[in-house]
């Protein structure tokens, strides 16, 4: 009986008309940023922060989830018309819904696309009403010792999943928790590694790291191939699937749901990661495996469910825990904290309102991504035929004043402009910028808790050992290291995220 009276509870705080207004302008913006390469839900969420000032914590929540859901939705677009995916989860399915598009079906790629989502969209949503409440309460018996522990294998599970190379990914951790003990002493204050500059004595900002590294480095990325995009000839078709193309699409979206629910729920790219597995297992489930890379629905169906299924599975550990999986969830906590909300399992006790609030709205912007996504086909075609020139100038204005009005501090433009460049660097050598994220976000949140630990067991390091859970997830911790280490997982772990 709690739960449906925790989900009346959820339905009073999202359907109404200030909060509906909002999920659908979340929505509506993913999409646009989905639809529109060069600018992903990171920077995005990053540059909105700003105007939710205003807004209260539901609202604002409501909207930023919205944008983020909405972007794995309008990825598929872009990548099914043109074969730039929009989103890094839609990598995959470029693959044959570009060659369906070509064989004039992208109607119907877009039309399985859409609906894989809202039904993976859905389950997931489901699923985290149905394991909150267990997880919170396991949650509740986590102290300093355990967070730690914990925080520190989901940084191990963080490189073992990035798809690059497991030294750049470790790097790239180490790298943002030093970021983040930029600023003043958890326990005295005294300002470490500012240089004695005065606008470094807060720390950087998590909003400006992002919109550097994801925005302003992805503009710099789009603007090295200037080309003009090569749009799919012909008519979109008809968006509804025949009965044929819904049997065959089913079994991939029930599969892509489950495989996406879970990984969405590990550290690092889970929605990512989940469309290549999703897209892997479908080749091999296959009977006709030479027909993917040529137009096979099921190539579209799977990855588009799995990729969906794990954006909204990846806030279990951020509402449960207090824990980001990933780097738009890191965005999330920086959107929390700003309106003095605390993530973690006090939530479902302390503002209940919003953690059902949160997520009957995501089962509502579903339903809307449905409806925005299949009606306004013919707009968004519209859309990406703006040359990049006319967007990139009016992405960087926005960069620059979502960057400024986060301090009202001039010299945050520059440090934009730094880790701008920063990131087109990394990206560039070969190095994934989402473990950064990772690293600086929980990289605070390690420090508070090794600390109080240490003051606890009055200095002794033993008690990371001593307390059962910790030592489980320590434990885990070197077994993943070691699994990530391993020649023969490394190659089964790079074959996964090859494109055929």
């Amino acid at each position: 009986m709690d739960f449906f009276a925790n989900l009346a509870l959820g339905f009073s705080v999202a359907v109404t008309v200030n909060n509906l207004f909002l999920c659908f302008c979340g929505c509506l913006l993913g999409t646009l940023i989905g639809v529109l390469p060069g600018i992903g839900p990171i920077a995005t969420i990053a540059i909105l922060l700003p105007v939710t000032f205003g807004l209260d914590p539901v609202s604002a929540l409501i909207m930023l989830s919205g944008i983020y859901y909405g972007a794995q939705y309008g990825g598929s677009t872009t990548a099914i018309l043109l074969n730039i995916p929009g989103e890094a989860s839609s990598v995959i399915t470029a693959i044959d819904g570009h060659q369906m598009a070509k064989n004039g079906q992208a109607g119907i790629a877009l039309g399985i696309a859409a609906l894989g989502s809202f039904v993976a969209g859905s389950v997931s949503t489901l699923l985290i009403a149905a394991v909150a409440t267990p997880l919170t309460k396991v949650a509740l018996f986590f102290g300093p010792v355990e967070y730690f522990s914990l925080m520190f294998m989901g940084l191990i599970v963080a490189v073992m999943l990035a798809s690059g190379s497991v030294g750049k990914a470790i790097a790239m951790v180490l790298f943002g928790t030093l970021l983040s003990t930029v600023g003043p002493d958890l326990t005295t204050g005294q300002g470490r590694m500012t240089f004695g500059l005065p606008w470094l004595a807060d720390g950087i900002d998590v909003g400006l790291i992002g919109m550097g590294l994801f925005g302003v480095a992805e503009i710099l990325r789009n603007l090295e191939n200037p080309g003009e995009r090569q749009f799919t000839e012909g008519p979109i078709g008809r968006l509804l699937p025949g009965r044929f193309d819904l049997r065959r699409a089913l079994g991939p979206v029930v599969r892509g749901t489950g495989l996406g629910a879970i990984l969405g729920i590990l550290p690092g790219n889970g929605a990512v990661l989940a469309s290549y597995v999703s897209y892997t297992l479908e080749k091999r489930r296959s009977k006709t495996p030479d027909q993917f890379g040529k137009g096979a629905i099921e190539g579209v169906a799977g990855p588009e469910s799995a990729n969906n299924a794990g954006a909204q599975t990846s806030f279990i550990p951020l509402l449960t825990l207090g824990i980001p999986p990933n780097a738009v969830m890191a965005m999330m906590v920086g959107g929390m904290m700003i309106h003095g909300i605390v993530p973690g399992p006090q939530i479902m006790t302390q503002e209940p309102s919003l953690f059902w609030g949160l997520i009957v709205s995501m089962w509502v912007g579903n339903l809307m991504l449905l409806v925005i996504n299949l009606p306004l086909v013919g707009l968004w075609v519209k859309l990406l035929r703006v040359p990049y020139r006319l967007l990139y100038v009016a992405i960087l204005l926005l960069c620059c004043v979502g960057v400024y009005s986060l301090n009202n501090e001039p010299a945050d433009v520059l440090l934009l402009a730094i880790f701008g460049l920063l990131g087109y660097l990394l990206v560039k050598l070969g190095f994934e910028l989402p473990p950064l994220a990772l690293g600086l976000v929980l990289g605070g949140m390690m420090e508070e808790n090794f600390r109080q630990a240490m003051l606890i067991s009055r200095g002794s390091p033993l008690v990371f050992i001593e307390s059962p859970l910790s030592a489980v997830f320590l434990a885990l911790s070197a077994l993943w290291l070691v699994i990530a280490v391993s020649p023969s997982i490394r190659r089964r772990r790079n074959e996964v995220f090859v494109e055929e």
